[in-house]
């Protein structure tokens, strides 16, 4: 049985194996992982949150890997939550062993985890707000968390993470890729990694070509392009210095960054509380399956539909 005042206690002191059972209760959705947030949740607030996203084959796992190196040199302590594929068999992590990471698997200032997107869309798991928390409760300096790799739909970094840094390669197409609007709006620092290959210049060219369209006004920040060899470790100092340009760049901007991510939060757990009480207290087994038949059908209208279950909602007995 979970001891959660206990599992608390260890998780604000630090304690590898609690941060870990914490970040499973949470992932597997655990009825007492909403008590393990709300003991945490006062403590949290300290941590910087450093999204890295990006196509497959950018590098972005060998990126994390020197950019946790560099930090850790500087006596940060760093929390690394890095999304991967879902087993369609096990339901877990399909790159879960993280062996590009290993180095890092004896500092006990370092924690890193994999988490399974387990469907979700937008390159990260549902769960991942959430981790970071605990992360953030356990007391690390900066949190990097990586994306899957979906290419043009990984926008929920915007929604996660203080700082976004995407992540391109030169040979992939990724030239074209930049010029496209999602890529372009969640980026607040742009990495060409792989700089040491053809194509390099022409992709950062690409990407300044793209960024002059767009007009910054004197106080506004304009997303630099770090040129990096991950491999090497070239460039992740640099990478490092416009992190730390960016965070200082200005408070209001990173305020309304995270009052809209806990805007974003606070939505998508009311959605998922309502439709939790719906399904479970409001309608029968198998009826939601029948509404939305009758929608595909045709035969009903989603507003209506909606409509009407909202009612039903509101009619029936308060949420438990």
């Amino acid at each position: 049985m979970i001891q959660l005042p206990t599992l608390t206690a260890r998780v604000l002191a630090g304690e590898p194996r609690a941060i870990a059972r914490a970040i499973s209760l949470i992932e597997d959705e655990d009825p007492s992982a909403t008590e393990l947030v709300r003991g945490i949740f006062p403590h949290t607030g300290r941590a910087y949150l450093v999204g890295v996203t990006g196509p497959p084959g950018a590098g972005k796992s060998t990126l994390v890997d020197k950019l946790t190196a560099h930090l850790r040199a500087s006596a940060a302590t760093v929390g690394v939550i890095a999304i991967d594929p879902t087993s369609p068999f096990t339901g877990g992590a399909v790159l879960g062993d993280r062996l590009r990471m290993n180095a890092h698997a004896s500092d006990p200032e370092v924690f890193i985890r994999s988490m399974a997107t387990r469907g979700h869309l937008g390159g990260l798991s549902r769960s991942t707000g959430d981790a970071a928390l605990v992360l953030d409760a356990a007391g690390k300096d900066v949190i990097i968390i990586e994306t899957v790799g979906v290419g043009q739909d990984e926008v929920d970094i915007i929604r996660t993470a203080d700082v976004s840094v995407v992540t391109l390669v030169p040979g992939t197409g990724d030239d074209v890729q930049a010029l496209k609007a999602g890529i372009m709006e969640i980026a607040d620092i742009f990495v060409v990694n792989k700089a040491d290959r053809e194509g390099a210049d022409r992709l950062v060219s690409a990407v300044e070509a793209n960024l002059a369209l767009h007009r910054y006004g004197p106080d506004d920040w304009r997303p630099p392009i770090v040129k990096t060899v991950a491999t090497t470790g070239a460039g992740i100092a640099e990478l490092d210095q416009a992190i730390a340009a960016f965070r200082a760049h200005g408070a209001p901007r990173q305020e309304a960054r995270r009052r809209s991510r806990s805007a974003y939060r606070l939505r998508e757990l009311v959605a998922q509380r309502f439709m939790a009480h719906l399904e479970r207290e409001v309608l029968a087994a198998g009826e939601f399956d029948g509404i939305v038949d009758r929608v595909a059908a045709r035969e009903l209208d989603p507003y209506t539909a909606a409509h009407d279950l909202l009612a039903r909602a509101l009619a029936s007995s308060p949420l438990p």
